[in-house]
């Protein structure tokens, strides 16, 4: 991206970011430097490698001259010390294991590691198998042919050896002259890189600050305390400041700043003309509101006298409906009754029927004491001629007879009288069973009526209900309507107080435009 088009704290981000990448680079080859060359560093290791890969093979344990002269000791030793030298060699031949094994697992040059275990470690390894397998069991024979043949094949091993060795120490010696001169040497090109790294760094700060200075300037299009003086006419309100531009300049802090101007004398303009329609309109709106205030209160007054006159409707209206519904609970216990009145005088009946039949059944019972009391009389009668005739034997028959004949006599006057009262009573029987008759239809016809007073009471109920429910809804209504009312009074005196608010600030408005200074030759934004 040019930097003409980036932002100027990316210009800076930039200019630091290249003195941080050229210092880093510097740094960062400094430490590789002194790194590889510092002490424990990689040439340091390699150095030290090859001064103890001398230090092992001059003088031992690498170097078996010491196991050689030794080996030559023992076949001139008398017995009594050939035990001291063997444990020697012994000791010799550990010590030398050990460090065949520490440099076979070492990091050395190829060259060294085959020279010191291949070249020089077979011979020494032979000359151990041949100094322990032959040459130490021919001494404990007392074999002096053994001893000397073992000990010629000792020697030779042992020559091989010392060639290798002595190979290896110049080959050593040269191997750390080589990484000496390369490490004078690295140090020398590393400080040429460093120099380098540095003079561009500092080379390519000084061409990058250079260059975001251009594209400030000539992104900014002037100096910068014109571009501030320019800002503070307009911060003051000051319209008609003259900006200088270069030809051809379009893109740049001033020529902005100059169509900000143009644009804001244009904008001011418009702004001052439509706060003055503002405060206009808001007035007529506001004398409006006012009048709609007005009517909304008388209005919301006829709402509350509806409101009052709606809820004592409803009262009388409740009021009636409790009457009905008392009067329809009234209603159905007067059926009750009546109901339980038709029962009684229907048992009053069945009860005049049962007395007549008895009473019936009792004349009847009387006539046919009446009938007994008559033959009775005959009997007696027959009785008294019968006894008369037998004359004096039959007088007391005759005096028997007479009792008798009396005694019916009286019976069946009485029967007689009891039949008279009887069919009187059953004539007054027959007069109550016709008056209970007559009551119980009467008694019919109280209950039917009854039951349709309650029926019509129970729909006059169901009406008033019904009534009293949509009087309610009408209520609610006129409240609803009465609550909105209320909150259009309250919306139009906060639109009232808004649009007085806005007509204010519509003149402050005013008065603040009026504070900037306009060029009046220089018209609106898209205006010629």
């Amino acid at each position: 991206m040019p930097l003409q088009k980036m932002r100027l704290k990316y210009r800076f981000v930039s200019l630091c970011a290249v003195l941080a990448a050229g210092f880093a680079a510097y740094g960062a080859w400094s430490f590789k430097t002194l790194g590889e060359l510092k002490v424990n560093g990689p040439l340091y290791r390699e150095i030290v490698k090859g001064k103890d890969l001398i230090a092992d093979i001059m003088p031992p344990p690498q170097y078996i001259i010491e196991s050689y002269l030794v080996a030559l000791d023992l076949t001139i030793a008398p017995p009594g010390e050939r035990a001291a030298l063997v444990k020697k060699l012994k000791s010799l031949k550990s010590d030398y294991d050990q460090r065949y094994t520490y440099w076979a697992n070492q990091d050395v040059e190829p060259a060294l590691k085959q020279q010191l275990l291949d070249t020089a470690g077979k011979p020494a390894q032979a000359f151990y198998r041949i100094a322990f397998e032959r040459l130490l069991p021919a001494l404990e024979q007392g074999d002096q042919a053994e001893v000397a043949a073992a000990f010629e094949q000792l020697k030779n091993q042992y020559e091989r050896h010392r060639q290798a060795i002595t190979a290896l120490v110049e080959l050593s010696s040269t191997q750390n002259a080589r990484t000496e001169a390369e490490a004078a040497q690295l140090l020398d090109d590393a400080n040429t890189i460093m120099l380098l790294i540095l003079l561009g760094a500092m080379g390519l700060a000084v061409a990058t600050s250079a260059a975001i200075a251009r594209s400030i300037l000539h992104q900014v299009g002037g100096e910068l305390t014109d571009a501030s003086q320019i800002a503070g006419q307009i911060a003051a309100g000051d319209m008609t400041a003259q900006v200088k531009l270069r030809a051809g300049d379009k893109s740049s802090v001033m020529a902005a700043m100059k169509q900000m101007c143009e644009s804001l004398s244009g904008i001011v303009g418009q702004v001052r003309t439509s706060s003055q329609t503002i405060a206009a309109t808001s007035s007529q709106i506001a004398a409006g509101n006012l009048d709609l205030s007005a009517r909304t209160e008388q209005q919301a007054g006829a709402l509350e006298k509806t409101a009052t006159s709606m809820e004592q409707v409803t009262a009388t209206v409740r009021q009636n409906a409790d009457h009905a519904r008392k009067a329809d609970l009234m209603a159905n216990s007067a059926y009750d009754i009546a109901a339980k009145g038709g029962a009684i005088v229907g048992d009053v009946v069945h009860t005049m029927e049962s007395i007549n039949q008895s009473a019936r059944k009792i004349g009847d019972i009387i006539s046919v004491i009446d009938s007994i009391a008559f033959q009775t009389n005959i009997l007696a009668l027959n009785a008294a001629v019968e006894a008369a005739r037998a004359g004096a034997q039959g007088r007391g028959f005759a005096v028997v007879a007479a009792e008798v004949r009396g005694l019916a006599q009286h019976s069946a006057n009485a029967a007689r009288e009891v039949k008279a009262l009887i069919d009187q009573s059953l004539e007054r029987v027959n007069a109550g069973s016709d008056l209970v008759s007559q009551a119980g239809t009467t008694m019919e016809q109280i209950v039917f009526s009854v039951r349709s007073v309650t029926q019509v009471i129970g729909q006059i109920t169901l009406a008033s209900n019904e009534q009293l429910v949509g009087i309610e809804q009408v209520n609610q209504a006129i409240s609803q309507i009465d609550a909105v009312t209320q909150q259009n009074t309250a919306l139009v005196e906060e639109a009232a107080g808004a649009t007085c608010a806005l007509r204010d600030e519509a003149q402050q408005l005013t008065q603040t435009v009026a504070l900037f200074k306009l060029d009046d030759a220089r018209g609106p934004v898209g205006q010629a």
